[in-house]
């Protein structure tokens, strides 16, 4: 099982950049791992994701072309670099592992991730 604790958030304004760091223990290498974010009162929802190789990502719509995942697997460390931050971005941010190791598939339900960290809070103004 992964342990996550997510670092970065701050308090930005629109167009400002901003890097999430998720911090890992256990076997990180082995699990595809992603990005969510939930706004005050509103669902979940999904940023990014990263095969447990790091070969393939995938990314919400909203921030395609701005947001970039990576992962150092020999830090068991995962990123989010934000870039050109709007007030939408306004939401805390959650890392999670896939429950399954070596996925052979990416995916964006929530429901496929099992261990998640406790959040970092982004606020962007505008």
């Amino acid at each position: 099982q992964v342990q996550l604790v997510e670092s970065g958030g701050g308090l930005v304004q629109a167009g400002d950049s901003l890097r999430l760091s998720c911090a890992a223990s256990g076997p990180f290498s082995a699990y595809e791992v992603a990005w969510f974010r939930q706004a005050l009162g509103k669902e979940r929802e999904f940023v990014a994701t990263i095969s447990w190789g790091a070969g393939e990502t995938h990314y919400a719509d909203s921030v395609k072309d701005r947001f970039t995942i990576a992962r150092d697997n020999a830090k068991k460390t995962l990123y989010l670099q934000m870039n050109n931050l709007k007030p939408e971005d306004t939401a805390v941010y959650y890392c999670a592992a896939k429950t399954t190791p070596y996925s052979s598939y990416l995916t964006s339900d929530a429901r496929n991730f099992g261990s998640w960290g406790q959040g970092t809070q982004v606020t962007v103004s505008s």
